[in-house]
């Protein structure tokens, strides 16, 4: 699935734009793509990640143009990917008319360039790997002109990318059996056996991997080389055609007597075919490590059933709007996200938001494309289609995620940078210094090759983005989505937790627990409380309104309805002024409680949310008394001690009174209790958490969450909420379950850690090996063989993280 990367603008007027890029083999290759796309003029940042080998750029429209942005990339001596597609138009009517969609396409992001056919009705694009057609459908719509997708975009790039592997696979097995003949009688030569082969003939083995195979590596040298730099091809190139050629020359000088000379020709075939083998490999542990991704576009199916005024009719996803009814039956999977017209059923969310049960879904009920359905047909009333939907966002926020880079990514750069320079250098240097020594030019050109091949700058480039897909990839499986890498790397450092209690340690549904009045009519009051809460979006106004509604109650209209946030919220109906909310409002207002103080302790101390009902006027008095009740999520209590057994000190944050926030408190374990906290009071307390313990995490699920979230070193929105509060947080819950939290930070800790060891080994590798072949101590092969299995080690340990198990993972959530 590939949607188009036009991501929440960085400033006024930027857009953000993914391109894959083909070429890059080491860290030093994303230094020069990222030095190419900074310097042009309109990118604000450009960010290269090796691991999804994609560039992540912040650039003005209006500044630069998509294809000046490939351009840059190909005069660096890389390939932009793109993708040609070809959209089915309508309303053209002249030759003035394929202009028109011509010129608004060229404003579309991510096309590179764009052809309409005004006789076939057709236009012809070429667009950045990665982009989705969606925009570019959008701007022709708003030249007014329908356009929709001719070719099936996934099915082609899923049939290329097979092909492509089959080609290489077939390459290097080509390769590995031209070195058969060169290495067996190699492996002979020990038990005293002669079978080395006649120089010409080792010569023809030797030369069709050389040049044949081994041409990618010549041409990639060149283009770095003409970009003033150097990278793993580079090594690759200059140490296979030292001994290729050296061999060579050791032929046409020294060959064809009875004692032929030992020839390097299958050090130079073996090196190429085992690094080939070892990027075959890389590849692949690559693409499983961006499983997660392509899991959930898989998700999505490619047609719908829309009902019509003529009857129920299949088609394409791409033709379904905003508003259809689309039909589900048992067992389908939901093409849409939507809310249910009609019907009710079990859905399996558990690819979306990673609960195993299925959850009960009824009319009214949000429910989102790619899950699947149950047993009862359904009527869902589409309200999210294309880049708009669940699956969509998840995939852009996991995509985000895996291309940005962990702050220790930015000195690995800066190593990578110079890395290749030096090891020539030192590779000339310790041929020098051999040659000086014993004066055999061969030996020494053969042990400057050891230090060519060893060299491997790709185990540098690859240990942090690989473990980083995979970390974020296995969270996104589990239902946590991390937006970057920065704040993974936050993730590992918290030392303290907030909890906003409701919808985050409790279920988020407060019943009406207790209305009662001083005169005895309850109901009446009742109804006039739910006439003003009717026009709040708090849980506790929606479980007064319900409660009415259960009752049968007639509720009248409220006028002039003001709330008072974090107090209250007052209105007038059929002429009385009337003020429900807390004692806090009630004090505000010049009330005392009277009455119902004693029943408001008993009711708090029951850990029931209190509110009060007065009537204003010229003798404003209080009237009513209502407790709601809210039951603690049933993992709340796990999860609470988890974190705090891992030293993480827990806070729950409520507008509740003190006693009622300190029953709910001791239901759920934490260690700290802050009450009668005003909305606008969240930011600074996670201010005063930081003084006394360091790292802050906010957890919360509110519109009223929002500053306090942004305002922690790590913001954590649970997934039932509000899109404002995923906004504005570094990790979101996809499911209503608090051990998700620890889920969240048990990942980071532990891609943090592949992140660590990986970087480790590289640089142990590196300044090991190299000095070790500077010695004479390593073979070409050996080391050749070794350079493979950098790459390869790296790649494997971050897969590691697949194997990784969320600690909700055997449960339904709470949701």
């Amino acid at each position: 699935m590939n949607f188009a990367t036009a991501k929440k603008p960085v400033g006024t007027g930027l857009a953000t734009l993914s391109i894959s890029i083909g070429g890059m083999t080491c860290a030093s290759c994303v230094g020069r793509v990222e030095k190419a796309l900074a310097a042009l003029p309109g990118v604000e940042q450009a960010s290269v990640n090796l691991g999804s080998e994609k560039a992540e750029i912040v650039f003005d429209p209006k500044a630069v143009a998509a294809d000046r942005l490939v351009r840059a990339i190909t005069e660096a001596g890389y390939a932009a990917r793109l993708r040609e597609v070809e959209l089915a138009l309508s309303g053209m009517t002249c030759a003035s008319c394929a202009g028109r969609i011509e010129k608004a396409l060229a404003g579309a992001p991510g096309v590179v360039s764009a052809t309409v056919n005004l006789a076939s009705e057709r236009a012809r694009l070429s667009l950045v790997d990665g982009q989705a057609v969606t925009a570019a459908i959008g701007a022709i719509e708003n030249a007014g002109f329908g356009a929709r997708r001719v070719d099936d975009e996934a099915g082609s790039a899923g049939d290329a990318t097979a092909k492509a592997d089959a080609a290489e696979a077939r390459r290097v097995a080509i390769g590995l059996m031209l070195c058969a003949p060169l290495v067996l009688p190699m492996l002979a030569m020990p038990f005293g056996e002669h079978w080395m082969l006649p120089g010409w003939i080792q010569l023809l083995l030797a030369t069709p991997v050389q040049f044949w195979l081994g041409a990618r590596f010549y041409v990639a040298s060149w283009r770095a080389v003409k970009a003033g730099a150097g990278n793993m091809d580079l090594l690759v190139a200059i140490g296979t055609s030292a001994a290729y050629f050296l061999s060579l020359y050791m032929l046409l000088t020294q060959g064809g007597g009875h004692h032929e000379p030992d020839y390097y020709f299958e050090a130079s075939a073996v090196i190429i075919s085992l690094v080939l083998l070892g990027k075959l490999l890389e590849t692949r542990a690559k693409r499983r490590a961006a499983d997660a991704v392509r899991a959930l576009s898989a998700l999505r199916p490619n047609t719908a059933t829309v009902r019509r005024e003529g009857g129920d009719e299949t088609l394409p996803l791409a033709d379904v709007r905003v508003g259809d009814m689309v039909v589900v039956r048992p067992g389908e999977r939901l093409a849409v996200d939507g809310s249910i017209f009609e019907g009710e059923s079990e859905i399996d969310e558990s690819m979306v938001t990673g609960e195993s049960l299925p959850v009960r879904r009824a009319e009214g009920d949000r429910v989102v494309g790619g899950s699947i359905n149950g047993s009862g047909a359904l009527l869902v009333e589409t309200t999210a289609i294309g880049a708009e939907t669940t699956l969509a966002r998840i995939a852009r926020l996991v995509e985000g995620a895996q291309a940005s880079k962990a702050p220790i990514q930015r000195l690995v750069d800066k190593v990578a940078a110079v890395f290749v320079p030096i090891v020539v250098v030192f590779a000339a240097a310790t041929l020098a210094t051999w040659w000086a020594l014993t004066g055999d030019t061969e030996h020494a050109i053969i042990i400057a090759v050891s230090v060519l091949v060893i060299a491997c700058p790709c185990a540098l480039g690859l240990a942090t983005p690989t473990a980083l897909m995979a970390g974020t990839g296995a969270a996104a499986s589990a239902g946590v989505l991390i937006r970057d890498a920065e704040m993974l790397e936050r993730a590992t450092t918290i030392r303290a937790i907030a909890f906003d209690k409701t919808g985050t340690l409790t279920l988020g549904r407060p019943t009406l627990a207790r209305f009662e009045t001083l005169d005895g009519e309850d109901d009446a009051l009742l109804s006039i409380v739910a006439a003003i809460q009717s026009e709040g979006e708090h849980p506790l106004a929606r479980a007064v309104v319900e409660a009415a509604r259960e009752r049968g109650l007639e509720v009248p209209r409220a006028r002039s309805v003001r709330a008072v946030p974090g107090r209250g919220i007052e209105g007038e109906v059929d002429g009385a002024r009337i003020a429900v909310g807390s004692a806090r409002f009630m004090a505000d207002l010049g009330l005392s409680l009277g009455a119902f103080s004693e029943k408001a302790i008993a009711e708090a101390a029951r850990g029931r949310s209190v509110s009060f009902v007065a009537r204003m006027g010229d003798a404003p008095r209080l009237v009513g008394l209502a407790s709601f009740a809210d039951a603690p999520r049933p993992s709340a209590r796990e999860a609470v001690a988890l974190l705090e057994g891992a030293g993480i000190r827990t806070v729950m944050l409520t507008g509740d009174n003190e006693a009622a926030a300190r029953a709910v408190a001791g239901e759920v374990g934490v260690s700290e209790v802050r009450a009668e906290v005003a909305p606008e009071d969240k930011a600074r307390i996670v201010g005063e958490l930081r003084a006394r313990h360091g790292m802050v995490a906010m957890v919360g699920d509110g519109v009223n969450d929002a500053p306090a979230l942004a305002a922690a070193d790590l913001g954590i929105a649970m997934g039932s909420g509000t899109d404002v509060a995923m906004e504005a947080a570094g990790v979101t819950l996809m499911r209503s379950d608090p051990l998700a939290v620890v889920d969240a930070l048990d990942i980071a800790r532990r891609t943090h850690a592949k992140i660590r060891q990986n970087l480790f080994w590289a640089f142990i590798y590196n300044t090991l090996g190299i000095p070790i072949a500077a010695m004479g101590l390593l073979d070409p092969i050996v080391a050749g063989a070794a350079m493979a299995f950098s790459s390869v080690s790296v790649v494997a340990n971050a897969l590691l993280l697949r194997r990784w198990r969320p600690a909700s993972g055997n449960r339904g959530g709470d949701s």
